[in-house]
């Protein structure tokens, strides 16, 4: 049985897929579409062309959040990434879908305006997106109040989405300092071997982020 995953090592889905592979030391060929060969592939595979995606010899799994409960399911390891207790799993699934809506959309509004013609962008929908962030950012520091993870004690799917969401959102619109249980949280994110290992792959590629990557992290 192989594992190819197709996506970026700067994207951020493609990042929160990879942590759950790096956590479980799960074997598979990544498929860079930075290779011409592998975004030809990548194309005809998932014609919608969103990454990533991961192939297990003929099936297809699209959907980051998805390919992370996949791969929990058929290709599980040291590190349960979906409580098998239902209610948990709920738990770790809202925290998910928190990252993904609430800290990742608003970021990549701001981002994706920053790549338009000046005169296409849209200073009321970006400054709409950093009161989005300012929310999402005051909510979690008092979800984080006691928490070592998203979800509670154990490492889960929920903090695959949370590290690069909250490191790109960071970059994006700083937390504030005064929202230390949030910023203690990426700290223990980006401290984690999985991440670590993520965005070290990705550091050749910082000159793609078009506020400018700052020199930290």
């Amino acid at each position: 049985m192989t594992l190819a995953l197709y996506g970026h090592p700067f994207s951020s889905y493609t990042q929160k897929a990879l942590i759950a592979l790096y956590e479980n030391d799960t074997a598979f060929h990544f498929r860079s579409l930075e290779d011409k060969q592998a975004e030809a592939e990548w194309a005809a595979l998932w014609p919608i062309k969103r990454f990533p995606l991961l192939l297990d010899d003929d099936r297809r799994v699209m959907e980051a959040s998805v390919i992370v409960e996949y791969l929990d399911l058929h290709h599980p390891g040291r590190t349960a990434l979906v409580p098998r207790d239902a209610q948990a799993a709920v738990d770790v699934r809202f925290m998910d879908r928190f990252f993904d809506n609430y800290v990742m959309t608003p970021m990549q509004k701001i981002v994706f305006d920053r790549l338009r013609a000046e005169e296409d962008r849209d200073s009321f929908g970006v400054a709409d997106a950093r009161r989005s962030l300012d929310t999402a950012y005051g909510w979690l520091n008092e979800k984080m109040e006691g928490r070592e993870w998203a979800a509670g004690e154990d490492f889960s799917l929920a903090d695959c989405a949370a590290a690069p969401a909250l490191f790109y959102a960071d970059w994006t619109h700083p937390i504030d300092d005064a929202l230390v249980n949030a910023k203690a949280y990426r700290q223990r994110l980006l401290a984690r071997p999985s991440f670590a290992r993520a965005v070290d792959e990705a550091r050749p590629y910082r000159a793609y982020f078009p506020l400018g990557a700052p020199d930290r992290d």
